[in-house]
């Protein structure tokens, strides 16, 4: 009965009258800046605004259809994370073996990745002469499902693994007119080429890679290893001078966790920055805390039943950075969501989590103001633009929003002013 009850709260808050609070020259204003004479009749766009005070919608526009949320899907894996990590990362399991010490990774993406804080594994292999390396816990693939598969060269769409050691990435410096790379192990991969591309490119099946030195301009910094349980043994045993082996042993029961590094500076990067890379692993670290497996599936269908089954609507969820065009949700899915995160995460906290209009993360270029007045997440791919978080208003007032847009032609960056234009006029108006 309780769940019923919660579940009725939430359909009949997102089903209130539109702009239950709103004047009516408010009213207007706003369906004058949305309607069929604006950008946005030509395409499908949704937006909610949401008073979290009183909880009511005060005004909303297509709220009840379905999105491609793109980045803003990463809200949801702030959620789960801050609701089943609390403080720290998930790191390794292990269970000691004579002078062996068995480790299985739990999707910790810190080591040797950015300047994140790195787990101090000699606690735990200090005294064990060999190191054996199992992935038997893995059971989603290196990719999410329904991404693009022509996205595998380019660094935010880092293949995920259980143990991952360099952020599963190898950088690339320009050196004269030829590449050097780090680990510099894979720089006897490299090959020269007559076709004309421009970058360090690599093979699809394998880590070969090939570049054109009449052409070779250097500008991507950073390209996805093809990642492997083997590969992974090689980097750490390079890494720490231990022996480590490969060996794919299923993971019993009374393994010990290693949790080894504060969750906050990988959460802010996984919001302010967008990283993809960070947002897999966080749902990886979710499953192993819950289930000892990486079942990014099974993670966010426990996530959804537990803590999202008040939502309007049920949102199809397939992956923690957004990557794929299969998740899909409402705007009033994503106010009550903003609703949930406003109320269990402390307000100082949430606020540096969330991008800031001409400030921070990737709003930093945008929605400028002597005063900030948008702390949101944004979400952008071809033809799909969204923005979902709070807005400050002139008053004084906070607000919850989703403002998604999808099939629109042309670059989202004309829809972001438009989106700019609304919520400027959201702050002078409430």
């Amino acid at each position: 009965m309780r769940i019923k009850a919660l579940f009725f709260l939430a359909w009949f808050i997102t089903s209130l009258p539109a702009a239950a609070q709103l004047s009516r020259a408010q009213f207007s204003s706003l369906e004058n800046i949305l309607g069929e004479k604006s950008t946005f009749s030509s395409h499908m766009t949704g937006f909610v605004l949401y008073d979290l005070d009183s909880q009511r919608v005060v005004y909303e526009k297509n709220s009840q259809l379905n999105f491609i949320p793109a980045s803003t899907a990463k809200l949801f894996t702030l959620f789960a994370a801050v609701a089943i990590l609390q403080d720290s990362t998930q790191t390794v399991r292990y269970l000691p073996a004579g002078d062996t010490l068995k480790i299985w990774g739990s999707g910790d993406p810190s080591w040797k990745y950015q300047d994140f804080y790195q787990p101090n594994f000699e606690k735990i292999w200090k005294n064990y002469r060999v190191i054996q390396f199992s992935d038997a816990n893995q059971i989603s693939p290196a990719f999410g499902y329904g991404w693009q598969w022509d996205d595998y060269y380019y660094d935010y769409s880092a293949e995920r693994s259980p143990l991952p050691i360099y952020g599963n990435l190898l950088e690339v410096k320009k050196v004269g007119n030829r590449p050097e790379v780090f680990p510099y192990r894979f720089q006897k991969s490299i090959a020269t080429t007559t076709l004309p591309i421009n970058e360090l490119e690599r093979d699809f099946h394998s880590n070969s890679f090939r570049y054109n030195s009449e052409t070779f301009q250097g500008r991507e910094r950073y390209i996805p290893l093809l990642t492997s349980g083997q590969l992974t043994a090689e980097l750490a045993q390079e890494l720490t001078g231990k022996t480590w082996i490969y060996k794919k042993e299923a993971m019993p029961e009374n393994t010990t966790i290693f949790r080894g590094a504060p969750l906050f500076p990988l959460l802010q990067e996984m919001m302010l920055e967008s990283d993809n890379f960070i947002a897999e692993q966080m749902i990886w670290m979710v499953s192993d805390r819950l289930f000892q497996t990486l079942d990014t599936d099974r993670a966010i269908e426990y996530i959804q039943k537990t803590y999202f089954f008040d939502l309007p609507d049920q949102p199809k969820w397939v992956d923690g950075s957004g990557l794929s065009r299969h998740n899909l949700f409402t705007p009033r899915s994503m106010v009550v969501l903003i609703d949930k995160l406003y109320r269990i995460v402390p307000e100082d906290q949430l606020y540096a989590l969330l991008p800031t209009g001409g400030k921070t993360g990737t709003l930093r270029n945008t929605f400028q103001a002597a005063q900030p007045y948008i702390f949101a997440k944004s979400g952008s791919m071809s033809n799909h633009y969204s923005l979902a978080g709070l807005v400050r208003t002139k008053s004084g007032k906070i607000y919850a929003f989703a403002f998604m847009n999808s099939n629109f032609l042309g670059r989202a960056s004309s829809i972001r002013t438009e989106v700019e234009k609304v919520m400027a006029l959201v702050r002078d108006i409430l």
